[in-house]
């Protein structure tokens, strides 16, 4: 194996690609809305049909990630994934646009899942925590996406021949890096899972760690914005610092989260994760609403949100009682459930109370996540393996 073609880079490559081609589509969203004179009512419905596609995909990709190995799985549709967004660029109807973003939706939940299991694989080979790096690469490529639409917006790019020459530089850049040899595990006798995959036992607290999580994160992208500039009354200029906090600070703890769960353990990571998030929360809906207390909170949101995902896949994937990749994708239905569905139901309880009581409710959900924080331990006997424990 060449010192390029290593395990953990190889997953990260799908990691990267997969936050690249995300945060491309998300940068340019603007453009679309020009291009098809698209509505807010439009717009929703289009990011629905994005997140549905997701959801549909998860069931569907945990059991063939489990029948012919994570690692195969995920090559495969990262090709899909790369053309999906091409057909966004080219289509030239909003019928044809919505059927372009459906299948973009489930390519990347479906490689979301396989590719987090293949994760789960490297680091039960590693012997160490290495699921919260992983994360940090999608975020890392999600921002590079985000840095590409910038660009590609001031240069009046048309939208074909940017997801088209990104597609195929993503796609020859970090192409071989995916080409390691790795063998997954393969399960061919399996029980089938239900057309939506939902965690039961011991995995469904895992899967209200992940619901809060996917909550806590999805009001943050959607309404972060919104909260700074209705609510504490900023400038339209100054309303994207919010999120932009939220999501520097998730990237810095995704870095550090490996180390600290090596360090400490998964419920002490799990249970600092969900009082930094209510602490976030409470900061943000605090009386004495000044920027820089609500820019704090935003922060110590990202903080708190970082690791939690990545934990609650890694528990999955050890779980002794469910395939991996069946595991993963019943949580990723409620992480992914919660981040798509979560704003609108927002949105709805906003009308009826205010933004301050919706970011409350969150922070009670990050409450429930420090409480629920033992059931993550499991996860780890490679952590413990790491500190010369035993549990």
């Amino acid at each position: 194996m060449s010192s390029l073609l290593t395990p953990w880079r190889s997953v990260a490559a799908a990691f990267v690609l997969n936050g690249v081609l995300f945060g491309t589509w998300a940068s340019r969203v603007p453009a679309v809305v020009m291009r098809f004179d698209l509505s807010e009512a439009d717009l929703g419905a289009l990011l629905l049909l994005l997140g549905l596609g997701a959801l549909i995909s998860f069931p569907l990709a945990g059991r063939l990630s489990d029948r012919f190995g994570a690692v195969r799985v995920t090559r495969s549709i990262a090709v899909a994934l790369l053309t999906s967004i091409i057909f966004l660029g080219f289509a030239p109807t909003l019928p044809l646009l919505g059927a372009a973003l459906f299948l973009f939706g489930m390519c990347h939940g479906s490689m979301d899942v396989t590719m987090n299991s293949w994760a789960s694989e490297v680091e039960k080979h590693m012997g160490r925590p290495v699921m919260s790096s992983f994360h940090a690469m999608w975020s890392l490529g999600a921002g590079l996406g985000a840095a590409s639409g910038y660009f590609g917006a001031h240069a009046n790019a048309p939208l074909h021949l940017h997801f088209l020459v990104t597609a195929v530089f993503v796609g020859c850049l970090l192409g071989p890096i995916l080409c390691l040899d790795w063998q997954s595990a393969i399960r061919k006798k399996q029980k089938v899972a239900g057309s939506l995959p939902l965690p039961r036992g011991a995995l469904f607290l895992v899967g209200l760690i992940a619901l809060a999580s996917g909550l806590g994160e999805g009001v943050a992208a959607d309404w972060s914005a919104v909260y700074l500039h209705d609510v504490v009354g900023t400038a339209e200029a100054h309303a994207a610092l919010g999120y932009a906090g939220f999501s520097a600070a998730m990237v810095v703890m995704r870095l550090a989260a490996d180390f600290l769960v090596t360090r400490f353990g998964s419920t002490v990571v799990a249970r600092f994760s969900g009082v930094s998030a209510a602490l976030g929360t409470f900061l943000i809906v605090a009386p004495s609403e000044t920027l820089p207390v609500v820019l704090v909170g935003f922060v110590l949101m990202g903080v708190g949100y970082a690791a939690l995902i990545p934990l609650t896949f890694s528990r999955a994937a050890a779980d002794p009682h469910v395939p991996p990749g069946q595991a993963i994708a019943s949580i990723a239905t409620f992480a992914y459930g919660a981040m798509v569905l979560g704003p609108p139901a927002i949105g709805l309880l906003a009308e009826a109370t205010s933004l301050r009581v919706c970011f409350g409710v969150v922070g009670i959900s990050a409450v429930l996540v420090a409480a629920l924080a033992p059931v993550l331990e499991e996860q780890h006997a490679v952590g413990a393996i790491a500190r010369g424990e035993s549990r």
